[in-house]
């Protein structure tokens, strides 16, 4: 192979959730979130009173989780020390920039600090494997937003999605086995790839998330080598009264005691330790597991600076570079089925 050809100047915006920095930004926080029309699609006025009504009504539990974190979440140092592994990945020519999408640093001000770079091209890297209109989507359209309003014109492409890209696939793996090896010891294995829930409503609208979910999931289980593998996909994190998608894996926890099976769990759908990893698997589903029965329960890292992991970004984002301001799956075309109507390489975004 000859050597890869270097970027011009290029920025590099990675795009993540946020999370509040202390106790008092928990509301803020909350009300970002929810007055978010990719998280509530109703007029702007019932949107704002509803986002008021449920941060306030939520705040008190959700500060007592970040509470168990030491008051803040760990989402934003965690994804810096990612910009800056991807930057060293990259070399001289890039620049690596974060952009929360509901705290800081948020668009506007990653925007500013774009602009101030000066860069020939930029890339738009969401730190989401898997697309979904309510994360990556938003994220996108927050940025045009506020790209726009600073004008910032240099030549833009980005990636939608990479739930089979290969270093991701494989970083999994190799942090997959030795968890099954350590869960083996209490006896026969299952493994539960859990991802962030969805309302039913938005995958039947044609959101591709869960299908890409489980594409993943099937592609790290083949990885992992063993035929036998006893595998399946399950959701965490459900809130509010509307139907999720499922298997809940609070049910699939609960299934394992039952069946008298050890469980290794891996956050498919989180690339960085945050609330969901550190509190919800690690806390909340461990005593779960405990009170089921469950033999032993085992919680996989995330992807986090894995040098597979780091070395894919690196190369999404070269293909990025070099193609047109369309945007493309890790893959460089659409992977996902007709059904998924909410595709933004049939839709534009």
């Amino acid at each position: 192979m000859g050597a890869k050809r270097p970027m011009s100047k290029t920025a590099v915006v990675l795009f993540n959730l946020g999370g509040p920095d202390e106790p008092g930004a928990v509301r803020p926080f909350l009300f970002n979130l929810f007055n978010d029309p990719a998280i509530i699609a109703a007029p702007r006025a019932v949107r704002w009173a509803l986002a008021h009504w449920i941060s306030r009504r939520r705040a008190p539990a959700a500060r007592k989780i970040y509470d168990q974190l030491g008051g803040a979440s760990p989402l934003l140092a965690n994804t810096q020390v990612q910009a800056r592994a991807l930057e060293a990945a990259l070399g001289e020519e890039a620049r690596v920039f974060i952009a929360m999408r509901y705290w800081t640093p948020r668009s506007d001000e990653t925007a500013r600090a774009v602009k101030a770079y000066g860069p020939g091209r930029i890339v738009l890297l969401p730190l989401y494997p898997h697309y979904s209109t309510t994360t990556s989507a938003s994220s996108l359209a927050d940025w045009a937003r506020a790209a726009a309003r600073v004008g910032l014109g240099a030549p833009t492409s980005g990636i939608c999605c990479y739930p089979r890209a290969p270093g991701f696939v494989e970083e999994v793996a190799a942090r997959l086995r030795p968890a099954m090896a350590r869960a083996a010891r209490a006896g026969r294995v299952r493994v539960l790839f859990s991802a962030h829930g969805l309302p039913e409503k938005i995958v039947a609208g044609g959101d591709p998330y869960q299908w890409q979910v489980e594409e993943s999931a099937r592609a790290i289980a083949v990885a992992v080598g063993d035929d036998a593998l006893d595998w399946r996909v399950c959701y965490q994190s459900r809130v509010g009264p509307l139907q999720w998608i499922g298997p809940q894996t609070s049910e699939e926890i609960a299934r394992a005691g039952r069946d008298g099976v050890a469980l290794v769990v891996v956050p498919i759908a989180f690339v960085s330790e945050h609330s969901e990893t550190l509190v919800e698997l690690d806390m909340d589903y461990a005593d779960l597991a405990r009170q089921a029965g469950v033999p032993a329960y085992v919680r996989v890292p995330t992807v986090g600076v894995g040098a597979r992991f780091i070395a894919a970004l690196a190369e999404l984002v070269r293909a990025a570079a070099a193609r047109a301001g369309a945007l493309s799956s890790g893959e460089g075309r659409r992977i996902c089925p007709a059904s998924c109507r909410r595709c933004p390489l049939e839709t534009g975004g």
